[in-house]
């Protein structure tokens, strides 16, 4: 029989990997946003469009990659829809996928779910 401690240990080393792959493209989907965001304030508010020429799809690309990552560690994870789709949508407010990306780590280092 396996004990509780060793269950969770097993667990948390299953999840090394698509917790880096999550934690990764966390990153660069909040960086790209950022940029983006930047890229629509020169727009509008200095009428300077050059940065929207990438920012847009930079962003967008790496955002489709962070919903498969996050619904990859959400499965494997055994998340709630409720924190599922909370996560998912981080990648889409400005500085949010990185407190996401934070919160996601601690619980799941601790073993605990969404």
């Amino acid at each position: 029989m396996v004990s509780t401690g060793e269950q969770r240990t097993k667990s948390r080393e299953s999840l090394r990997g698509p917790l880096l792959r999550y934690r990764a493209l966390a990153w660069a989907t909040g960086v790209a946003l950022l940029c983006l965001t930047t890229a629509i304030i020169l727009k509008y508010g200095f009428d300077s469009p050059g940065m929207m020429s990438w920012a847009g799809v930079t962003h967008g690309m790496f955002y489709m990659v962070y919903l498969v990552m996050a619904v990859d560690l959400a499965l494997k994870a055994r998340w709630s829809i409720k924190g599922t789709i909370l996560v998912l949508l981080a990648g889409t407010i400005p500085f949010l996928s990185f407190v996401a990306e934070r919160a996601v780590t601690h619980r799941v280092e601790q073993g605990r779910k969404l």
